[in-house]
């Protein structure tokens, strides 16, 4: 179902190149995201009377609490991923550093409407030359400072219109709370100029199954209505292609997905090498979702969600309630918990983090502990009360890690409680020391994400740098291929649960390798299910043995594909 195209000055058959993030081919009609609030025009101008400031200033808090509460009622009805960056981008609309440089500009005469944009003005910049995971925060910041204007000034909430029929929407970027309301029916293809493979909104996009290219190269330029076909498997969009040609090819692609959709699992190449397909999950919803797919259990459960937006620690009662559900929703199977992965872009409220240069390669994770101990303590002792509960013992891993002997003293805690302890391989250090560090706990998951993002030395938020952060990178895999010989040499398995994992072309490439288990959002599971169990293991491993002699993430791409099919 089409509209009819609005002039452009793109051509006919043009193909705008981006980088890929979610399979699959559509065709439908551009829409983009109404305008935010034009804030220079709503600006009143001059000053605010003295006594008037105290009004003013009650009025901009309230406009921001009612900001974050949205957010904050999105985050409880969403799953996954979605209500994970929903929560942090309600902590954010409260965060105090902002709010009170907001205030200050209204008690020293501004309007509220000014002083909102003047305050986000100085955070943009400050966490732009940060750069890293604080730059990623950004577009999350901007998306607040329009929904407070807009709120301040009686506007309806900006965001994405919801169309009458399907359609692509297409924009230079979007915000958490943007992407995590669209409706697959309806929004049938996404398309940023900015972005990359592992920024939220690619990271929602995936959970939900819209097919989804990022950093595309002239994507300013295609207007509302414009007819394209948006191809998330190659990463490109055509713009106003022949209708019967797209439709056909199309066609061809819903046929494909549907043979691939008949697959119910368990995991294995076409000639029976097991490869345990699991999926990633953020609390009892998103699992119990993602035990209505194929996944033989959790290969990652993300623990942030009940500790985000709080002033106050969970209960070790609270925390083992939370992860209690996830154990019961796949009860006798696998689950693999990774303890609180804070700091950067997820401060706590009751941490109390340290002022960094640089949050991406600060105090986070797993070195929180070194100056919270007892956090990590009563996480502990919370999952070991929810396997005592449940009867369903979990495996437990720690983010973050860079040297063996942060493997050692994890590993001594885990198993204090009976738990089986594993870490995160997302520093490159850590993957070199992979065999020393596998001295010490029972298994390893490699997190492709932040993987690519401290190797490539690349902010997983720039657009200019997406191919960099592009897990098909070969100096990225290179890295996975080395930690997975480790696992292979000490006879201990080792996992994929970064967003390569869900790209199936890839997860053969990695099965290659000698990983041997993928994590991937549940949305993902049955396509990297199929395509694993339609090629032989010796295919997987020739294209492994391919895409690491290349030089680059096309090169990888194309090198697999011309072994797998």
């Amino acid at each position: 179902m089409t509209a009819s195209s609005t002039p452009t000055s793109l051509g006919a058959g043009q193909v705008l190149a981006g980088v890929p993030v979610v399979p699959g081919v559509r065709y439908a009609p551009v829409i983009r995201p109404g305008r935010r609030p034009a804030i220079d025009d709503l600006d009143p101008g001059g000053e605010v009377a003295d006594a008037e400031r105290d009004a003013e200033a009650a009025r901009f808090t309230a406009a921001a609490a009612t900001v974050a509460g949205r957010l904050r009622e999105r985050a409880a009805r969403a799953t996954g991923a979605a209500s994970e960056v929903l929560a942090a981008t309600a902590m954010l609309a409260q965060d105090r550093a902002w709010l009170g440089a907001a205030e200050k500009r209204v008690r020293e005469g501004a309007p509220a409407v000014r002083a909102t944009a003047e305050a986000v003005a100085q955070f943009v910049d400050l966490f732009t030359q940060l750069g890293g995971l604080m730059a990623e925060r950004v577009t999350d910041l901007r998306d607040i400072r329009d929904r407070v204007v807009a709120e301040l000034s009686g506007l309806p909430e900006p965001g994405v219109p919801v169309p009458s029929h399907p359609a692509i929407l297409c924009a230079e970027d979007l915000a958490p709370a943007d992407t995590a309301g669209l409706d697959p029916a309806l929004i049938v293809g996404l398309a940023t100029a900015l972005g990359g493979p592992t920024s939220h909104t690619a990271i929602i996009a995936r959970q939900l199954g819209i097919p989804c290219v990022v950093a595309v190269h002239g994507l300013d330029e295609v207007v509302a209505g414009t007819d394209v076909l948006i191809d998330g498997t190659q990463g490109t969009v055509t713009i106003t292609p022949d209708a019967e040609e797209a439709a056909a090819v199309v066609r061809s692609a819903e046929e494909a997905a549907a043979a691939m959709a008949g697959w119910t699992g368990p995991g294995a190449t076409a000639d029976g090498h097991p490869v345990s397909i699991l999926a990633n999950v953020q609390d009892g919803s998103a699992a119990r979702a993602a035990r209505e797919t194929p996944a033989e259990g959790i290969g990652l459960f993300r623990t942030e969600l009940c500790f985000l937006n709080r002033d106050t620690e969970p209960t070790v009662d609270e925390q083992a309630s939370i992860y209690a559900e996830v154990l019961d929703a796949f009860a006798g199977c696998k689950v693999v918990i990774r303890t609180l992965d804070a700091g950067s872009d997820k401060p706590l409220k009751f941490v109390g983090h340290p002022d960094e240069a640089n949050p991406a390669l600060g105090v986070r994770g797993i070195r929180i502990e070194a100056i919270h101990p007892d956090v990590l303590e009563r996480q502990l002792d919370a999952i070991a009360a929810a396997a005592a509960h449940t009867g369903n013992a979990p495996w437990v891993m720690a983010p973050m890690i860079a040297t063996p002997e942060e493997a050692k003293r994890f590993a001594e805690r885990a198993r204090q409680r009976d738990l089986v302890p594993g870490v995160m391989i997302e520093i490159p250090a850590a993957a070199l020391l992979a065999d020393r560090i596998l001295e010490h706990v029972d298994f390893l998951s490699i997190g492709t994400n932040d993987l690519a993002q401290y190797t490539m030395a690349a902010d997983r938020m720039s657009a200019e740098l997406a191919t960099l952060t592009d897990p098909w990178q070969p100096g990225v895999l290179a890295l996975v291929a080395q930690t997975a010989r480790a696992g292979a040499g000490a006879g201990k398995p080792v996992g994929v649960c970064g967003e390569a994992a869900a790209d199936p072309m890839l997860a053969c490439v990695l099965t290659g390798l000698g990983v041997t288990s993928l994590s991937a959002a549940a949305a993902a599971v049955t396509g990297v299910g199929a395509k694993l169990a339609s090629v032989t293991l010796q295919q997987c491993r020739e294209a492994a043995d391919a895409v690491l002699t290349t030089a680059s993430a096309a090169e990888a791409r194309a090198a697999a594909l011309a072994v797998l099919g």
